[in-house]
Order: structure tokens, then sequence, then C-alpha cells
């Protein structure tokens, strides 16, 4: 998921020795635009953290995992950012496998036999493998 917006808030910087080494934790508040703002708390964690890109007032974009877990009874929610950038700028590259897996890329023209693109050779049937 992703979401945009203007950090309004760092929380204090949290760090810890845990057994696979040393981590740190930074909170942020962000504050989307429109009609009905909303204020969302987000955590991001060991390299994620980024001095050069937390900063209250500047306007990112953060895509986020969410998750719930239970503990005594109780419900609690991490929201967790695995990536942070700035907004405006230049559009993040998809993943290697999301045109792959869009309908629009991977449905052949009606009435017609269309080879995949791996199949597709510029060299003219010439390639480098030694077998």
């Amino acid at each position: 998921m992703e979401i945009t917006g203007r950090i309004v808030q760092l929380l204090p910087l949290q760090t810890g020795q845990g057994k696979n080494g040393v981590w740190k934790k930074q909170d942020f508040v962000i504050e989307t635009e429109g009609q009905y703002p909303k204020k969302v708390c987000i955590s991001a964690w060991g390299d994620k953290v980024s001095e050069n890109m937390l900063v209250e007032g500047k306007e990112v974009t953060v895509s986020f995992d969410i998750e719930s877990r239970e503990f005594n009874g109780r419900w609690y929610t991490d929201v967790r950012a695995w990536r942070v950038d700035e907004a405006g700028g230049a559009p993040a590259q998809e993943p290697y496998y999301a045109a792959a897996s869009t309908p629009a890329a991977s449905a052949p023209a009606a009435n017609k036999s269309v080879a995949p693109d791996f199949l597709i050779s510029n060299d003219g049937g010439k390639d480098d493998l030694p077998f």
C-alpha cells in the first residue's frame, strides 16, 4: 500500500541491542491532503531510517505494510514502511514482475498468435550459450 502526505512529526529515535545486533526504529506521523486530512503514524526500521528523507514538513510517498497481532486478548497494529520516497519526484519503478502480472500486458491480441518477448531475438537466432 502507499500513502502520500507531509511529515508533521518525528517521534524520538529508538535503538537497542537484539540477538541479531543493533536495531533502530523511527516513528513519524504524516498528514494526507484533501477535504478530510488524516494523520497516520508509521514506523521505519533499520536502513529505512534516513535523516535525509525523514524531515518534518517534507512531502513523501510511503510504501508500507499493515500487520496486527494479538497479545493478552488485545490487538495491536503496526504500520511499517518499506520504502520512503520524496513526493512529486521521479516515479518509482515497479518491480520487474509487476508488468508481467497485469492482464493487459499478458493477454495476446484478439485472433493473433503472439510469441512472448523472451522468445523473440534481434540477433538472428545466434546466442552465446555453450550448449
